[in-house]
């Protein structure tokens, strides 16, 4: 169990039969809302015999598809029409895109209820279930819109893996990868040392990396709930978007058929090449990026027709200020920065170190 020190704080629970802790989670609530994609439907329905109230089911579109306007309008009114009030609790069970809708669905239903993350992916445990950030895309950009909403607790049962397909485990381990450059070299060392078992849903190796990145993750968001401004070497929360400033951009330019973690794959690629360009980080730790990528089968490259249409896109960036492009790069493993407007030649030279032909699981 690991501690996020919040306004209100909340455990994450991890391990194989956790989500018998739902029932204590949503207790005293007359009705609850279980978001769930399709593909979940049966498990959602044994979710939902677990809980000792009126239970809503409401299924979602699958993916990203479901992070729109119109899909959260939707769930207000199915929670309207239900009569929810502000005692009732919402679950998100699913992946990324699910818990994310289904936390902005809670923070925005009366100003906020109550709200249970179950992640159903490796992506969804140690990124998106944790740490508050709720929200939706635009056609201008991923999450744009949202809200911080922590939840009540998350559930992060090991048990559900085993039938995740195997690219989006891959996908999702590009996070854990992140957690590794950024704070717990040692994610780097496990995966270097049996690959093969990192991408084994029931292996202790994959559940001690998700754990790690999971810890990675709460104590940054415990030291920077709200995201405050990072300047220089003084980096909180926005830590956790290394390399999401290209990713997100090669996201939306693929109108989100990249699964994130293969976007955010390639953006670390050009996180490490631009640091290395600005004389920040040594070849050494900046190949290691594409080393262990690698050895999990994540690309390391992308389209090199993509730089104009890519760098329009970074300037809808979360971290940009203004008219300045900031980016999280690293200054050693597990030591980073934030770089204000970096040289234009610089990004444009860093691109070409990782345009090509994308291999993607």
């Amino acid at each position: 169990m690991i501690e996020v020190a919040a306004e209100r704080p909340y455990a994450v629970q991890i391990g194989h039969g956790v989500l018998d802790g739902l029932g204590e989670l949503v207790a005293g609530s007359r009705r609850v809302a279980v978001l769930y994609a399709p593909a979940l439907r049966a498990q959602a329905a044994r979710l939902a015999e677990n809980i000792d109230a009126e239970v809503l089911p409401i299924e979602l579109p699958d993916a990203e598809q479901a992070k729109t306007a119109e899909v959260l309008a939707d769930c207000w009114d199915r929670l309207a029409a239900a009569g929810f009030t502000r005692s009732d609790a919402v679950v998100g069970f699913g992946g990324g895109a699910t818990t994310d809708l289904a936390g902005f669905v809670a923070a925005s239903w009366l100003r906020g209820v109550r709200l249970v993350t179950v992640p159903t992916t490796v992506l969804g445990m140690v990124d998106a279930a944790v740490g508050g950030k709720t929200g939706i895309n635009l056609a201008a950009g991923k999450n744009l819109v949202g809200a911080f909403h922590e939840p009540a607790g998350v559930l992060c049962d090991l048990s559900l893996l085993t039938s995740l397909p195997a690219a989006d485990l891959r996908a999702g381990l590009a996070e854990v990868v992140k957690c590794g450059f950024i704070a717990d070299p040692a994610i780097l060392t496990l995966v270097e040392e049996a690959p093969a078992e990192a991408l084994d849903p029931t292996s202790d190796r994959l559940a001690e990396l998700i754990t790690r990145g999971i810890r990675v993750k709460a104590e940054v968001v415990s030291g920077d709930l709200r995201e405050a401004t990072s300047v220089g070497a003084s980096v909180g929360r926005e830590l956790l978007n290394y390399g999401h400033t290209l990713g997100h951009a090669i996201e939306r330019r693929e109108q989100y058929r990249w699964r994130h973690g293969e976007a955010i794959s390639v953006g670390m690629m050009y996180a490490a090449a631009l640091a290395r360009r600005l004389g920040l980080l040594d070849a050494t730790t900046a190949e290691r990026h594409r080393a262990v990528l690698d050895l999990l089968g994540l690309p390391t490259a992308y389209d090199p027709g993509a730089w104009p249409e890519l760098r329009e896109a970074m300037s809808l960036d979360k971290k940009t200020r203004g008219a300045q492009l900031r980016f999280v790069l690293l200054n050693g493993l597990a030591s980073a920065e934030i770089v204000a407007g970096p040289d234009e030649e610089a990004l444009a030279a860093a691109y070409a170190e990782v345009s090509g032909h994308p291999r993607r699981g």
